[in-house]
């Protein structure tokens, strides 16, 4: 019995790129912290009581924003080119699941800002949260990955060094 499933030619999982990793994060909070007494303390001292208050919201604001930031890199996006189709499953942060199938016959990639896929009318922007350089390195080997699709290579009798 013949395998009729499809064979994959290209396949990659996209995820934002987070350069600070949680233990940095907790390493700055408490220097941000530490940086926040030192100044605040003197002030507190003389009478200027508020501005501790303000530098307590800059540090809860800091700590709001890098945990909004950790979970927006929860998304991502997996890329599978086969014989037929390209298939490209999307995460959200939030776990929902958004899948798109194009025809890999008429598969066309579009760089520019953006890296676009389009076939048969159908267009999907992918890799929105990857710097300029990193979707360029995608498109160049999604490109490299359809050519090899497209122009297959034959197995023939006659180009083996047995004979046969």
């Amino acid at each position: 019995m013949a395998d009729s499933s499809p064979a994959i030619h290209f396949s990659t999982s996209l995820r934002p790129h987070r350069s600070l990793p949680p233990d940095g994060f907790k390493w700055l909070i408490r220097g941000v912290v530490a940086a926040n007494l030192v100044i605040g303390l003197p002030l507190y001292m003389l009478g200027a009581w508020p501005v501790m208050g303000f530098m307590g919201l800059d540090v809860a604001l800091l700590w709001w924003l890098f945990q909004r930031n950790y979970l927006d890199a929860r998304r991502s996006e997996t890329l599978v080119l086969t014989d037929r189709e390209l298939v490209i499953d999307r995460v959200s942060p939030d776990g929902e699941r958004e899948q798109h199938r194009l025809d890999a016959y008429w598969l066309k990639i579009e760089q520019g800002e953006r890296l676009i896929v389009t076939s048969r009318g159908n267009r999907v922007v992918i890799g929105r949260f990857l710097a300029p350089d990193a979707r360029r390195e995608v498109a160049e080997q999604l490109q490299a990955a359809l050519i090899r699709l497209r122009s297959p290579d034959y197995e023939h009798p006659w180009d083996r060094e047995d004979g046969g």
